[in-house]
């Protein structure tokens, strides 16, 4: 669908000749950034001509993916003012700030979880921007915790918050994060979490409580605000896992938990180096790991190391990967069952430390240490996390590859297909397809031709 602009778009006629990039070529661009978002769209060059010639402004997610795709082209996020598409979002700011003011940060994060319950997602496809994190990062690290969060409503009608409601929704996120685990983020429960945010946490934001009581409920909006998040990281649906991470940070400085924060920014570390952005996911891990000395436990430590070490070995730096994992065993081997781990930290455990090891020394190229590692992270597989277990077979098929074990790397291949299988995660389908490039000069092998075979209605599974 399109409507009516205001004369020729030589905004985007323009930066289309700045990008090198035909009409064509666009059309094909928007369609396949749109499929990699479940979306089917049918774009050729025509639909091109009509936007930049006659200014017609194509509806829904579209304007988003014509900004990316042609900042993806040039490097760098384009806003879509600077396309002539502006008019397109009604939006196009909500979740990215981090306000000062905790009234304005509640408003900030329900304005967020309205908008996207509202069945309007397609107004959070635009472009990622790393840079996007800066702001919140430094705010964050300057100031971890809000001054006094009470608020008292009378005579309003607001509800009276107490720690009952706050237990409910501490409940609710302790089900989604094993829910995501065994079914990945793409799991049609996956959207109980921001239906949760609107209809359960956004009335005890704006309702009456104390100092203790206010804390402990933005401590457990920050929890399903994150897992939101990474829900939507783990489907692909990056921009909107962007949003929902900086109101996840905001929230957890509401809560004045540090460590709560340390974990978003790791999270927002892991999404920086996943869409290549490794310096920049060196430095949110750092951050992590800065603001928490003497205040995070042990395994927490050595958690945000172990993101630190994954972030330094995207950037080829073996040295700086192999100090940072030394760190995270170090402060694992410290940790004590009857430490006050945070309930969120339930996955962390020496055999995600061994997987992740893995995949640091995947990226380093050194296949010897990827299988020295991942024979302990597939030790104990476990039906309660389903997903990871499927990352770790990819892995471990790759470096088999890597070392020439062709049939060990198509047997790993077939059973992380069939865990793939079995849960909704674009994540892991990524994982899957970037295997099989990987086997593309073997093809005429019967053992990669099967494997092939066996992946076909995963990769052609919408998205």
């Amino acid at each position: 669908m399109t409507r009516e602009h205001r004369g020729p778009n030589e905004k985007l006629g323009t930066m289309l000749a700045l990008a090198g990039i035909s009409n064509a070529g666009l059309a094909r661009r928007v369609n396949d950034l749109g499929a990699q978002r479940g979306l089917t769209l049918r774009y050729d060059k025509t639909s091109v001509a009509r936007w930049v010639a006659k200014g017609m402004v194509p509806q829904g997610a579209a304007p988003h993916l014509i900004a990316a795709a042609i900042g993806s082209k040039l490097g760098r996020p384009v806003p879509l003012h600077e396309i002539g598409l502006a008019d397109a979002d009604p939006a196009p700011e909500v979740g990215l700030a981090f306000p000062r003011d905790v009234g304005e940060a509640v408003k900030s994060a329900t304005d967020l979880w309205r908008l996207d319950l509202a069945g309007r997602r397609d107004f959070l496809t635009g472009s990622f921007a790393v840079t996007a994190y800066a702001t919140p990062a430094s705010r964050w690290l300057i100031t971890p915790a809000d001054g006094s969060v009470a608020r008292e409503m009378p005579d309003s009608g607001a509800p009276r918050v107490g720690h009952a409601d706050v237990r409910k929704l501490r409940e609710a996120a302790d089900d989604a994060r094993r829910w995501d685990s065994k079914y990945g983020g793409g799991d049609w429960r996956s959207g109980m979490v921001p239906e949760c945010l609107r209809v359960e946490a956004a009335p005890l934001l704006l309702g009456s409580y104390s100092d203790d009581v206010g804390r402990s409920l933005f401590g457990a909006t920050a929890e399903l605000t994150r897992l939101a998040g990474w829900m939507a990281f783990d489907t692909g649906q990056q921009e909107a896992a962007q949003r929902y991470y900086i109101q996840a940070l905001r929230l957890a400085r509401a809560a004045a938990d540090v460590p709560l924060g340390g974990y978003v920014l790791a999270s927002m570390s892991l999404q920086a180096i996943y869409r290549g952005f490794a310096d920049e996911g060196v430095d949110l891990a750092q951050a992590a790991l800065e603001r928490n000395r003497g205040l995070a436990t042990a395994r927490t430590m050595s958690f945000f190391h172990l993101v630190e070490a994954r972030a330094h070995a995207k950037a080829g730096d073996p040295q700086a990967c192999g100090a940072a994992l030394s760190a995270a065993e170090g402060w694992l081997e410290r940790a004590r069952d009857g430490d006050p781990d945070p309930a969120w930290l339930g996955f962390y455990s020496y055999d995600r430390l061994a997987a992740d090891a893995a995949e640091c020394y995947s990226d380093l190229g050194v296949p010897r240490q990827v299988r020295r590692f991942t024979e302990t992270a597939l030790s104990r597989p476990t039906e309660d996390f389903v997903r990871s277990h499927g990352l770790r077979l990819v892995v471990s098929a790759v470096a088999e590859l890597e070392s020439g074990n062709l049939d060990a790397a198509c047997a790993a291949g077939v059973r992380a297909v069939e865990v793939a299988g079995r849960i909704s995660s674009a994540r892991t389908t990524e994982y899957v397809r970037d295997l099989l490039h990987r086997l593309e000069p073997y093809g005429d092998e019967p053992r990669v031709a099967e494997l092939r075979e066996r992946a076909r209605p995963l990769l052609a599974a919408p998205a």
